[in-house]
């Protein structure tokens, strides 16, 4: 499939997600084809991704399993562009996504696709609420701060809504991260290892909690994980092995 016209794929507010380009649910979200990442080590050359072909359908959960070091998060990086690949193609819900600069993709990725990783990536010296209305904040939105405190006390946090991250526990950090990633309203929810750095209780409430909004929003999730169990509540899953996806 040819890619979008570069035009289709220019900037919006990220509030602007009930365009026509959300229209497009017979197509997927993510497609890769033939997608390599090969880095030189030393002498010789670490194939990282071989040849990687997948697509991802709106509205699916898809997990992404695999040992440590098969290119579960360095494939996570080329589907969101926050890395390049030696080869092959990456096309978000029907853009080109290396047929764009770098700052075009991060406008795509901006107003697209929502982030949630091991580590929270909270921002110190903002408290929850700024860290959660930063996004919006960026884009202009005016009810940024009222829209953040919502989203907050969904997840839980409604008395927590001026505490810095220090002040919080790592379950909390966690989901200031999740109520940042989905207030945006994002089409697609990349998640890498999101409860690596909780206990299991509080990691399983993480879990629920994440597919709950998902349900809400209507969001495409795509998730990184080594745990088999959190695998199988996917509709799916990818198994990497050595770069490559295993049949």
């Amino acid at each position: 499939m040819t890619g979008a016209p570069v035009a289709d794929c220019e900037p919006t507010s990220p509030k602007a997600i009930n365009s026509a380009f959300r229209m497009k649910t017979n197509l997927p979200i993510v497609r890769a084809t033939g997608l390599s990442k090969i880095v030189a080590n030393g002498d010789a050359a670490l194939a990282i991704l071989q040849e990687i072909d997948l697509e991802v359908m709106p509205g699916e959960a898809v997990a992404v399993v695999g040992a440590s070091g098969s290119g579960k998060s360095t494939l996570l990086g080329l589907l969101a562009g926050l890395d390049e690949p030696t080869s092959g193609r990456v096309e978000l819900d029907g853009c080109d996504l290396f047929g764009l600069d770098e700052d075009g993709r991060a406008a795509l990725r901006a107003r697209l696709v929502g982030f949630v990783f091991q580590s929270f990536h909270l921002l110190p010296a903002l408290d929850a609420t700024e860290n959660v209305m930063l996004p919006l904040e960026l884009a202009g939105d005016l009810k940024a701060q009222a829209e953040a405190a919502a989203i907050l006390r969904r997840v839980g946090l409604g008395e927590r809504l001026r505490h810095y991250p220090r002040t919080l526990s790592g379950g909390e950090q966690q989901r200031v991260a999740l109520a940042r990633a989905f207030i945006t309203r994002p089409k697609l929810l990349l998640a890498d290892e999101p409860t690596g750095n909780l206990d299991a209780a509080t990691g399983a409430a993480i879990i629920d909690l994440m597919f709950e909004l998902n349900a809400e929003h209507g969001t495409t999730l795509l998730l990184v994980t080594h745990d088999e169990m959190l695998a199988r509540r996917c509709s799916r899953f990818i198994r990497l092995a050595a770069g490559r996806i295993e049949k």
